[in-house]
């Protein structure tokens, strides 16, 4: 029997916990060290509202939990079958590749480097790597012969699934098919050209001029027709879009990802298609997360609170008041939004302003959903109660976070872990429907 190789040291730095408080407990039976620079660094995330905060605290905690009456600067067996240890690097000896010296800067990343190189040459006989979100500081371990890789958990292996996923056109279809899809009809168990029809996707079924845009419902195995619908004065522009609304008013259809560039629709729709369900829902809440420019933190702008989420808010009043204006301002349907928003049965506001809240009877849209982690997406997803309808929407190639990427991010984890669940649906927007440069620039630059 071959010897087993000695198990692995992984040495965690401060963005893959504030990616995931739980991220210690997720390397088998390696070892795992913390630098206590992280620990520094989190005493400053511990808090405030935002997603960063609570893994900030959540991780605190759990090293309060199991360390016990054990020092942390020991080797502590982690809980759990085929489990590691792990430690707190307290100090560390200087060393000929001295990042602070180097680099001729003593910031954090750089102390947490050192850590890693002096345990790499404490233990010759264990291969030693830094784990982190920050695609600079892996540049930087590599350039000091330190192995160095990304975080993995969470992170999706198949990006290409997501601009395919939840429509496909099909050619040659019988006409005969057409016609009774087009004519309102339905097909049980549909068999065409050999497709495995999935869950809740959309297909657009075309013969020479001829074509039907159709809807696979998994819960009486049929193909049946999608007719354009306007909702809230707001009609769809193309197939994708009347896809969309399908999705966004059907009752069966409890999570949605709406995914696409910017000029897709996407906000709008869902915006739309929540005021045309108003009697459904008791409330309707439009939220975004603030990922400020440059990642400092909003307290540097000037003002009072609102003031200073007020600038991150705008695109999503821009969107209801495109909506009313479909309206003049003394028609019914107009006054209705003036009202829902006195009553506040609409709110829009920043996400972490609904942390903890247990969400029943509402419309929930979550806007920019490409800027959370998978942790946040989950957590979102379990406080839904009852008559409970969630939108997420969301561009994957226009990330801000710094720590997040395609493969990474909370709306592409989401549509990879639930693509062809009965509650799921998922549309990919790819034509713009603002102006002819807008598109010009989404194409070409």
């Amino acid at each position: 029997m071959a010897k087993r190789k000695n198990p692995r040291i992984y040495v965690l730095d401060t963005s893959v916990i504030l990616y995931d408080h739980n991220a210690i407990n997720n390397f088998e039976d390696n070892d795992v060290a913390i630098p206590i620079t992280v620990l520094e660094e989190l005493d400053n995330f511990k808090k405030g509202n935002d997603t960063k905060n609570y893994e900030a605290r959540e991780f605190i905690r759990f090293l309060d939990r199991v360390s016990g009456k054990s020092t942390l600067q020991q080797w502590i067996k982690l809980n759990g079958p085929k489990k590691g240890q792990f430690k707190i690097i307290m100090h560390h000896n200087k060393t000929k590749r001295d990042a602070e010296f180097i680099y001729n800067d003593d910031k954090a990343d750089h102390k947490i480097l050192n850590a890693a190189i002096s345990l790499q040459e404490e233990h010759t006989d264990r291969e030693v790597v830094l784990v982190t979100k920050d695609i600079n500081l892996r540049l930087k371990a590599k350039a000091l012969e330190l192995p160095s890789e990304d975080y993995l958990t969470g992170k999706i292996q198949d990006v290409k699934n997501l601009v395919v996923t939840g429509k496909e056109t099909v050619e040659e279809v019988d006409n005969d098919i057409i016609k009774k899809i087009f004519n309102g009809g339905s097909i049980e168990n549909p068999s065409i050209k050999g497709l495995q029809f999935k869950k809740n996707s959309f297909y657009i079924l075309k013969n020479g001029k001829s074509s039907a845009l159709s809807y696979y419902n998994p819960y009486n195995n049929s193909l049946e027709r999608v007719e354009k619908e306007y909702v809230y004065g707001i009609k769809p522009k193309n197939a994708e879009q009347t896809f969309a609304i399908h999705a966004l008013l059907n009752d069966n259809i409890k999570l949605i990802a709406l995914q696409g560039v910017a000029g897709t629709g996407k906000t709008l729709l869902a915006l739309a298609s929540s005021l045309e369900q108003r009697n459904r829902f008791k409330q309707i809440i439009l939220a975004r997360p603030i990922v400020p420019l440059s990642n400092r933190d909003i307290g540097y702008l000037p003002g009072d609170a609102n003031e200073k989420i007020g600038p991150y808010m705008e695109p999503l009043w821009d969107n209801l008041k495109f909506i009313k204006n479909q309206f003049g301002e003394n028609e019914k349907r107009y006054r209705q939004i003036e009202d829902m928003q006195k009553d506040e049965k609409i709110v829009i506001t920043p996400l972490a302003y609904i942390r903890g809240r247990s969400l029943s009877d509402v419309y929930f849209i979550v806007d920019e959903a490409q800027n959370l982690t998978p942790h946040e997406v989950k957590t979102i997803i379990t406080r839904a109660g009852e008559n409970t309808k969630i939108v997420f929407t969301g561009d994957v190639n226009q990330i801000d976070s710094p720590y997040l990427d395609e493969q990474s991010n909370g709306l592409s984890y989401l549509i990879d872990r639930l693509k062809g669940h009965e509650l799921f649906a998922h549309i990919t927007l790819e034509k713009g429907e603002r102006s002819e440069l807008a598109n010009l620039a989404n194409d070409l630059l």
